[in-house]
């Protein structure tokens, strides 16, 4: 298996679990939803809650996003230019992305790790839940996209050159 579709098959596997926690999500805004207008009773965790697991399926789904070509593009520039210049027009972009992204999750994870040590509240409700295990997430899933940009670095490269990103898999 090359690295491409290992870089793959993690970006689907953690889609799926992005899109799993919608379920979870859907049933909290219910209950807070029952429990606020039926029971004149509002959860102290709802808010807070929603916003950390929107934000987790979103950022578990990016990776995956970007490797199914569900991200915004430039369509009469592609559609103008010849696919190999293309490709290695896309390969630069790429090259520096992941470049940049390396260092924003290196940020990321000295964040998350801070908020750990200092034991950091979300400061927005009186919940107040600690943020380390919500940044984790958001350092797993920029580095997750990270690996996906460096795989179109690869693939587009193999276009550029006249290679198959499909060869590169065996």
């Amino acid at each position: 298996m090359s690295l491409v579709n290992f870089i793959g098959r993690l970006s689907l596997l953690t889609g799926k679990i992005g899109a799993m926690l919608v379920v979870p999500l859907v049933l909290a805004m219910v209950f807070e939803v029952v429990s606020r207008y039926a029971f004149s009773r509002p959860t102290e965790w709802a808010f807070e809650l929603s916003y950390m697991m929107m934000g987790s399926i979103f950022l578990l789904g990016i990776a995956y996003a970007l490797q199914v070509g569900q991200h915004v593009n430039v369509d009469f520039i592609h559609n103008a230019l010849p696919k190999r210049t293309i490709a290695l027009i896309d390969a630069v972009g790429y090259a520096l992305l992941t470049a940049m992204m390396v260092w924003i999750v290196m940020v990321l994870a000295q964040n998350a790790a801070a908020a750990y040590r200092s034991g950091e509240g979300s400061g927005l409700s009186a919940w107040n839940p600690q943020v380390w295990p919500y940044r984790i997430v958001y350092t797993i899933g920029f580095g997750l996209f990270t690996l996906q940009c460096f795989a179109k670095f690869i693939e587009n490269l193999l276009v550029a050159f006249g290679r198959t990103p499909e060869a590169a898999k065996s």
